[in-house]
């Protein structure tokens, strides 16, 4: 049986922020989503960039070593893009991006790559059984690693937003990278911390229960809005599954800041998925 994601997006500004800086991206072989950071220094236009970078990549077919390349080389690509644009624009500087990214490998057995920069998230959902695949790049997280503090201690610590690494065209762009195997079934979620930093992890399982990837951004990006949703919100579900049930989920689709005109505009260099097809979007996808 050939396996597949069909997948889903969904991305809110939230109720406190004046605008979104989280971009989001769902394909046929690459999942991401990307938290912009730096306000006023643009944020948005920093996680614009790494979804455009990223899904540049097409890894189904090339080998788990090459593919692996190409991803990384496309967070290193990312960084120096927004490196350029900051040199060319000195008023954005300070501006960086998370990146989470779950990409189709294939094969026999299939496999999945998950590249990870920051605190946006993956989770994975089998046979009802819910784990978070991602370490977050937090200060908070290496108290917690190190036994200072419990991990319900690091959801109310002061400096829980606080990055030890980020794409940001200064430091280097290092992605945690893990692969696993693929099995039909299997749920994967990626998310902002909008998301997870602020709805439980036992309602986010619930959610992710729902009937199919649509229901399940829709019920989860509603529960950030019920919990205030003090940050913009973003998340991508994909389900694997046999080749003949992902038809309708074949078109890449765009959410968040990536997928605003005004933002693709202030880019004109970058080639977004938008700019690639005429026609990006999914059945399965709801945007906002």
């Amino acid at each position: 049986m050939v396996l597949m994601l069909r997948s889903a997006a969904r991305s809110d500004v939230g109720l406190v922020r004046p605008g979104n800086e989280d971009s989001g991206y769902a394909g046929r072989q690459l999942l991401v989503v990307a938290d912009g950071m730096g306000g006023h220094a643009a944020g948005e236009l920093a996680s614009a960039i790494a979804i455009a970078t990223m899904s540049e990549v097409e890894p189904a077919g090339l080998g788990d070593a090459e593919a692996l390349e190409r991803l990384s080389e496309a967070v290193v690509v990312a960084s120096e893009r927004i490196a350029d644009l900051v040199a060319a624009q000195s008023q954005y500087a300070g501006m960086g991006t998370t990146l989470t990214a779950l990409a189709w490998l294939g094969g026999d057995p299939p496999r999945v790559a998950v590249l990870h920069v920051g605190d946006s998230r993956a989770y994975l959902l089998r046979e009802g059984v819910f784990t978070q695949v991602t370490r977050d790049h937090t200060y908070v997280q290496t108290l917690v690693d190190s036994g200072q503090i419990t991990p319900a201690e690091a959801l109310l610590h002061p400096r829980r937003n606080l990055l030890m690494r980020a794409i940001d065209g200064v430091h280097p762009a290092e992605p945690d990278i893990t692969v696993r195997e693929a099995r039909d079934g299997d749920r994967y979620l990626v998310c902002s911390d909008g998301l997870c930093g602020f709805v439980s992890d036992d309602r986010i399982h619930e959610l992710l229960l729902l009937t199919d990837p649509t229901a399940a951004v829709t019920g989860l990006v509603d529960a950030a809005l019920e919990a205030g949703a003090p940050d913009n919100v973003t998340c991508v579900v994909a389900d694997v599954v046999a080749a003949d049930e992902a038809r309708e989920g074949d078109r890449p689709v765009v959410v968040g800041a990536a997928g605003e005109a005004r933002n693709r505009d202030r880019l004109p260099t970058l080639l977004f998925p938008a700019d690639r097809q005429p026609d990006t979007r999914a059945a399965t996808v709801v945007k906002v």
